[in-house]
């Protein structure tokens, strides 16, 4: 597998206003890239849409699932599917444009020296835009809680956009992986390091969505601060 044959999966419920104007995006700065949308079974017709540009397009490729089953299982679901294919490098990306397009082949050529490239708001010429001070603050500082107890050098262990290396997700054991919300972030990243793979991190700017709703409540916090004492102290 010489040639590079990208994935970019993403999780979707209810993103009828910005999927196919994604996929767009997608394939205008990723020609040779395929997109596996992993869709919740939004009752806003997101599942159709792609259905639609699955029959008329082969680089687009859709699962659908019946119900919420919360991120973490999306792309665990998305990387057992990657895995039985050829692909080299399988991205995560949100669907509400709060991770720019423009970035993947800049993720994609970092991937040829690092195991795991993560798009970071928290590393130098990153950031958030439109963003009100605490919500900054909150996502600063549960970055810098998660690695001082983890004991990591990753500055945005929380952020969602990444590239994996195959070899990273045929390394790491997948059946394992028991956060569900955005803490899946932060246990995938660790479990990789813990691996031996290396991570780097390349500046994103990170902006609110675009259209439909955000999926963060309190709960999905909350596991993901619990979550890395668990992870320090080998409890899963």
């Amino acid at each position: 597998m010489s040639a590079q044959r990208p994935l970019v999966i993403v999780p979707t419920y209810n993103e009828s206003e910005n999927i196919e104007r994604l996929l767009d995006a997608i394939h205008e700065v990723l020609p040779e890239g395929h997109v596996l949308v992993v869709d919740d079974g939004s009752p806003d017709g997101t599942g159709a849409l792609v259905d639609a540009r699955a029959e008329k397009d082969e680089r687009v490729h859709i699962m659908h699932r019946e119900a919420k089953q919360g991120l973490g299982r999306a792309y665990l679901a998305g990387f057992r599917w990657a895995l039985e294919r050829d692909y080299t490098h399988i991205f995560e990306m949100d669907a509400d444009f709060s991770h720019e397009p423009k970035m993947l082949p800049v993720l994609l050529e970092r991937a040829k020296t690092a195991d795991v490239v993560l798009g970071s708001r928290w590393v130098a010429g990153g950031g958030t835009v439109n963003w009100p001070a605490h919500r900054k603050a909150i996502s600063r500082g549960g970055s810098l809680y998660a690695r001082t107890v983890l004991g990591v050098k990753v500055r945005d262990l929380t952020g969602g956009f990444k590239c994996f290396n195959r070899r990273v997700l045929e390394g790491i054991d997948l059946d394992a992986v028991q956060t569900v919300g955005y803490g899946f972030q932060i246990e995938l990243t660790w479990r990789a390091i813990q691996g031996g793979f290396t991570v780097a991190e390349v500046p994103i700017r990170f902006a609110d969505r675009v259209a439909g709703q955000s999926k963060m409540s309190a709960g999905i916090f909350g596991e993901a601060i619990s979550l890395v004492w668990k992870l320090r102290l080998g409890l899963i």
